[in-house]
């Protein structure tokens, strides 16, 4: 998607009147909302229609135009309010497309009767998700999220947190960093997201995976900085549903790393973004190197 300056908006005449008064002007920008408003839908409808084909890189192909469509959405504010009055619209959601396709869980395709293959009406095979493609679709999950708050509640209706537990704990790199980066969107400001996180014993699922030597370095530092980013959202809250999220850390981790995290976790708010960026990087890595030394 494209959101190109209008044709038509070139020639108007301001010399007459300010812009914000003019009959013209307000024309203008009527039909510019009414052709953002189509560009959107139609970006939508056309990523959300290949995203669920039953061959494995149609999907890719329409998750990487709804991944792409987000960034341009996420330039700026009216076109988020757009986006976000599509998904109270059920045939352009994007979260449910994601779990009921590249996110589902592959027993649910499975051949339980010979009446499916030979009956007159066959069951519908779907190609199993790729890793490129449940990376992708958590990319997509992460947007959502990040862009749409109703999202969450949406990933929550559809047992996100559980589902994505079980990409962790059984997928390779390339999905568990994507599944970290989706669990962090989804759990800022959703209760419901953050109580199934624990009760999947998610800080101890990401504690294996930090205390593991064996796994890949960049990943362990995503690790880090999840529980960073989720220990400084957390804290200063009152009845958290995670309320024993420090003593969880401190059990799994050790105390010397969860002080540093805890500490670690009260100082950025002030930085500028790139600058929080670095300065979490930086964190990460003191984290993972006293569990290291632990």
């Amino acid at each position: 998607m494209y959101l190109k300056k209008p044709f038509w908006s070139d020639n108007l005449d301001s010399e007459s009147q300010p812009a914000s008064e003019s009959p013209v002007a307000e024309l203008v920008n009527s039909l510019d909302k009414q052709r953002v408003y189509r560009e959107v839908t139609l970006a939508l409808r056309t990523g959300l229609s290949h995203a669920q084909a039953e061959f494995s890189f149609i999907r890719v192909r329409g998750l990487r135009s709804i991944l792409k469509f987000l960034r341009h959405v996420a330039e700026s504010d009216p076109t988020i309010n757009m986006f976000s009055h599509t998904q109270s619209i059920s045939d352009l959601q994007v979260v449910p497309v994601l779990f009921q396709n590249s996110l589902r869980d592959m027993e649910d395709q499975q051949v339980t009767s010979l009446n499916h293959v030979f009956g007159v009406e066959p069951i519908k095979i779907i190609s199993p998700s790729t890793d490129a493609e449940v990376a992708l679709a958590l990319r997509v999950l992460e947007g959502c999220c990040l862009l749409h708050q109703e999202s969450t509640v949406l990933a929550h209706k559809h047992k996100a947190i559980p589902v994505l537990m079980n990409i962790l704990s059984t997928r390779g790199v390339l999905e568990q960093g994507a599944c970290l980066d989706a669990l962090i969107s989804m759990l800022l400001d959703s209760s419901a997201n953050q109580m199934d996180f624990e009760n999947c014993n998610g800080i101890e699922e990401v504690a294996l995976l930090i205390r593991d030597k064996q796994v890949e370095e960049n990943l362990r530092l995503k690790c880090g900085e999840f529980l960073l980013l989720l220990i400084g959202h957390i804290n200063g809250r009152d009845r958290s549903p995670m309320a024993t999220i420090h003593e969880d850390v401190r059990r799994f981790l050790g105390e010397k790393s969860a002080s540093l995290i805890w500490a670690a976790s009260q100082f950025g708010s002030t930085l500028d973004p790139k600058e929080r960026l670095t300065a979490l990087h930086i964190q990460a890595r003191r984290v993972l190197e006293s569990i290291d030394l632990y």
